[in-house]
């Protein structure tokens, strides 16, 4: 591989993880960032505690990027979760398992780790150029708008790692989709995953309840069941507990105009257990105290069903009961993809070949979230990101070589 020279465009864990595998074989690679430093969005993401993989069942964890899980799974199965804790070990991070089962830091911070691998590039000699931003295609070569002004590159090989399109305030804007579009390739269009979603709340509830967090509930779409709590936003509601809905949520809204989160407010209690300590409450009894004595319920979640259910003050312990163990929140759309966590679509999947390299363009690889798939928070983007980044740097060593 000496001699050969690569280029990689974008420097997040998919690209910088490509760049370690190239430079271990000895290619002269250069990573070409558009942003002031390599990795913002992986170190925005680990500001408050990076969670780097999930300890599950590994069985299980592969079948959590949905209908892309197929295609990502010989990269998956070739740097498995316990081979990232095994390379951040090797890197002076160590990690824990919390209590859901997310691998964390021990350090809590992403700021260690990518220093240490950043050290580790350019010991290999990898080059780290940052303000260096691709602008399309010239010719056979790239053109990139750098400090200097324009230059033109015609690398042996080149891999675009350039994120999807959430946060674009980070790099990941989808400025590339033209410049694919017009070689013939076909892009899914992006759409926001792991996100919060529009609600048509009353003035009074939302100036009065927004940035609550409704704690210990349970929530049930045709994603599945899952327990946790979110947040009450000013638009509508946010959090983890949503985003595990949010990818069939947002498919719900796109082929039915609407969707419906339902939320257990009381999971300890069942629905007959409230209809007898809702009767016992004297009909003289303020309905502020019959939710609290009947059925433990106050604050936020008390308005919550006041504001879904303007008749409940009137409604019989049945029709209460029924209501405060299945609550539909009517949802009207996913919010803007630029506050997304992560975006769905991309570059369709037969574009690309096993090797992650274009089936059009021959020499040009793309890994991360350029690429059409999804997976929920808890470590499994990050994962994918990592084991695409490495499965493309080895396609390309065996394009390279002629293999």
């Amino acid at each position: 591989m000496r001699g050969k020279n690569v280029a990689i465009i974008g420097g997040g864990p998919a690209g910088l993880m490509a760049a370690e595998v190239l430079g271990a074989a000895g290619c002269a690679v250069t990573v070409y960032e558009a942003m002031p430093t390599l990795g913002r969005k992986f170190l925005l993401a680990g500001k408050s505690g990076l969670n780097i993989t999930h300890s599950e069942d590994f069985d299980i964890f592969r079948t959590r990027f949905l209908a892309a899980s197929e295609r990502l799974g010989p990269a998956l199965d070739a740097f498995t979760p316990d081979d990232i804790r095994a390379w951040t070990a090797e890197l002076g991070t160590e990690t824990f398992v919390g209590s859901s089962g997310r691998v964390f830091p021990t350090a809590m911070k992403a700021s260690p780790l990518l220093r240490a691998w950043l050290a580790r590039l350019e010991a290999m000699g990898v080059r780290l150029l940052k303000r260096h931003r691709w602008m399309g295609f010239e010719g056979d070569g790239l053109n990139l708008e750098t400090p200097e002004g324009r230059i033109v590159i015609r690398p042996d090989a080149t891999l675009l790692a350039l994120g999807g399109a959430s946060w674009p305030r980070l790099g990941s804007d989808a400025a590339w989709v033209p410049w694919l579009h017009d070689k013939g390739v076909e892009i899914n269009p992006f759409k926001p995953s792991n996100c919060g979603f529009d609600v048509a709340w009353s003035d009074s509830f939302r100036e009065r309840f927004a940035g609550a967090p409704l704690k210990s509930v349970v929530t049930r779409s045709p994603a599945g069941t899952f327990q946790g709590e979110f947040v009450i936003s000013r638009h509508g509601i946010e959090g983890s507990l949503v985003y595990a809905h949010s990818a069939a949520l947002r498919d719900q809204i796109d082929n039915d105009g609407q969707a419906v989160l339902s939320v257990d407010l009381t999971p300890g209690r069942s629905e007959e257990r409230l209809v007898l300590d809702l009767a016992r409450q004297g009909g003289k009894t303020s309905f502020s105290n019959r939710l609290r004595k009947g059925a433990g319920l106050e604050g936020v979640k008390a308005a919550l069903l006041r504001e879904l259910l303007p008749e409940s003050p009137r409604a019989t312990a049945e029709t209460l009961a029924k209501a405060i163990k299945s609550l539909p929140i009517p949802l009207l759309r996913p919010r803007p993809i630029a506050e997304a966590i992560s975006s769905a679509g991309g570059i369709a999947w037969p574009e690309i070949d096993a090797r992650f390299m274009m089936a059009r363009m021959p020499g040009l690889f793309v890994a991360g979230e350029m690429i059409d798939w999804e997976a929920p928070t808890g470590g499994y983007l990050l994962t994918a990101c990592l084991a695409s980044g490495r499965a493309a740097g080895q396609g390309m060593i065996e394009w390279l070589s002629g293999l």
